[in-house]
């Protein structure tokens, strides 16, 4: 029965790869990661331009992006929230909530503290006797993660930001078999702004990366077996136009490849072949961390071509009138054998001095994938602009 229930869970963590491919093709082989709500992008902007924003203008939920962002942010302070209804084609309690904060420190504002927090719950779950429908207890599975960051100017145009971060993932049975998983990780990423011209018209050009979630593997039989947590580099770049003195268009575009490395897989049947395995899998489980980085770029069992399809890409672009009226599109690419997650998205944004309401949504372009017509809503509130009301 706790077998049963422990494949339930990890049936529903899997949804994640959302694919109508993996079932037939046995080329399939996406990148496992243990918390994968964690590469769930939170916030509306850049839901709404395709899960884009390493490189994109700094805004309150920067913290997952690339928190260095936030000394080159217009207010001094801010606090969001965002909230995304997850699967909503298959179930109707799982969601994600997300909190982010900063406030600019030090002499000419050169310097940011930040902060998050990000609770998904993966609904409740009921366990039941074989053979009889009334459940005897109710599980409810969650991940959550919390950080703090700190960012500097190391010149005009450029900024670098560091992040500690705890991870949380509760996915136990309430028995001796399954725990609570922790692990401790870090993001180090850094953002440029640079003005150009392009024909008569002053441009801004951004360049971002983000290496996120460096940190221990997590466990959830008390060691026994581990599992990387989705560490991510993200590298992106972007250009902003402004049309005339009311319009801007910004594209943006982002790559981000897990650095994970490959699960070993049975190559035959004979006692050779599951002996090789066995020791594959061993030395996969006692795997450290930083060895599995450097391991994510060389390992792929079908060489260099299988480690560029572990590319992921995204374009987006964002559409502002007098920074007050925001129109957002986007697409997402990922390979068909690495998960085959292909959407479209679109979301629009209103800004007053005070508060940014912003909304997201997706539209798969690959057929039987439940993230289709995914929603996300973002609330955000500028503390220069409240404090300015009682002024």
């Amino acid at each position: 029965m706790k077998g049963i229930v422990r494949k339930s869970l990890h049936i529903t963590a899997c949804m994640f790869l959302a694919s109508s491919a993996w079932a037939q093709d046995k080329s399939f082989a996406p990148v496992n990661t243990a918390v994968p709500s964690l590469s769930i992008a939170p916030d509306a902007r850049a839901g709404a331009m395709g899960d884009n924003g390493v490189a994109s203008g700094p805004d309150i939920a920067s913290q997952y992006w690339n928190p260095a962002k936030y000394t080159f942010h217009y207010s001094n302070a801010g606090i969001g929230m965002s909230y995304t209804p997850w699967l909503r084609r298959l179930v109707n309690d799982v969601a994600l909530a997300y909190m982010s904060g900063f406030y600019k420190i030090g002499q000419n504002d050169n310097q940011a503290v930040s902060a998050s927090l990000r609770y998904f719950t993966l609904g409740e779950i009921t366990e039941t006797h074989i053979g009889e429908t009334v459940p005897y207890n109710r599980l409810n599975p969650y991940e959550m993660a919390v950080d703090v960051s700190y960012s500097r100017k190391l010149s005009e145009l450029y900024s670098m930001a560091v992040t500690a971060r705890y991870i949380r993932s509760d996915m136990s049975d309430q028995s001796d078999e399954m725990v609570p998983g922790n692990s401790v990780a870090a993001d180090v990423s850094g953002y440029l702004e640079k003005y150009v011209i392009l024909g008569n018209t002053e441009s801004l050009w951004t360049f971002g990366f983000n290496v996120s979630n460096i940190g221990t593997k997590i466990s959830y039989d008390g060691g026994t077996t581990n599992e990387f947590i989705p560490t991510t580099l993200k590298i992106g770049t972007g250009l902003l136009y402004p049309l005339d003195d009311y319009n801007r268009i910004g594209v943006y575009l982002d790559m981000s490849k897990y650095l994970v490395p490959s699960l070993p897989k049975v190559r035959g049947n004979t006692e050779e072949e599951q002996a090789n395995y066995d020791r594959l899998r061993t030395e996969y489980n006692t795997m450290s961390f930083m060895t599995g980085i450097f391991k994510s770029f060389y390992d792929a069992p079908g060489g260099f071509s299988e480690e560029l399809r572990e590319i992921n890409f995204s374009l987006g672009a964002e559409y502002s009138y007098n920074d007050q009226f925001f129109l957002r599109g986007g697409y997402y690419y990922e390979n068909p054998y690495k998960g085959n997650r292909q959407y479209f998205s679109v979301g629009a944004g209103f800004r007053m001095s005070v508060f940014q309401l912003d909304a997201a949504y997706l539209i798969s372009t690959v057929p039987s994938n439940p993230l289709d017509q995914t929603l996300r809503f973002s609330l955000s509130f500028d503390m220069d602009g409240i404090k300015n009301l009682f002024r």
